[in-house]
């Protein structure tokens, strides 16, 4: 019995090592497909869905912490968009992070990024169902160094980065909120 317990508990650890390992590969893997669009200083034509998806990985770990369920309803006929992709990924992450930083005080919560064609532009819907902007904030989310997070957590910046990024794309942000349910709209022109 001893033995067919050591077997067993041998096959479990390389399972786990396995699993653990993958999960390594995939991270770095979308680290440095992150890091490297950061290099070109130009605008170029790329998915948007792998940007958004590489954010979802390097947060892997801060979503299966908090239990945050991820629902990706992604057009899949949309075209690439021609944008200076890393700092668009600093949008997603800046808003993903965000929406999860609002879901921590449930401990559990669902993540929904949607995206959609919209005539020449793509829109990216980014939803959580946490508490929600009180409506005396909302007007104030995108000023500098205004944040409702306790100290050393956020430093006030991240949305008034995403608005600055996004109208550098000639875009547009919008964000809905009420109790359980806040979503942030990106719109910005598929063709830069």
């Amino acid at each position: 019995m001893g033995w067919l317990s050591a077997k067993l508990m041998g096959e479990k650890m390389i399972e786990d090592i396995q699993e653990s390992a993958r999960r390594i590969a995939e991270l770095v893997s979308s680290v440095k497909t992150f890091t490297h669009m950061d290099r070109a200083q130009d605008k170029q034509y790329a998915d948007i869905h792998v940007g958004i998806r590489n954010t979802i990985t390097m947060l892997g770990y801060k979503i299966r912490k908090e239990n945050i369920t991820v629902i990706e309803e992604f057009d899949d006929t949309l075209p690439e968009v021609k944008a200076l992709i890393g700092e668009l990924n600093q949008v997603w992450t800046n808003l993903v992070d965000n929406a999860l930083d609002a879901m921590e005080v449930n401990e559990k919560g669902t993540l929904t990024i949607r995206t959609k064609k919209d005539n020449d532009f793509v829109e990216v819907t980014i939803i959580d169902d946490g508490p929600g902007i009180p409506e005396d904030n909302v007007s104030r989310i995108y000023d500098p160094f205004f944040t409702t997070k306790e100290m050393g957590k956020g430093t006030g910046m991240g949305l008034e980065v995403v608005q600055r990024i996004v109208k550098q794309h000639r875009g547009s942000i919008k964000v809905k909120s009420r109790p359980g349910h806040t979503e942030f709209i990106v719109c910005f022109p598929i063709n830069g």
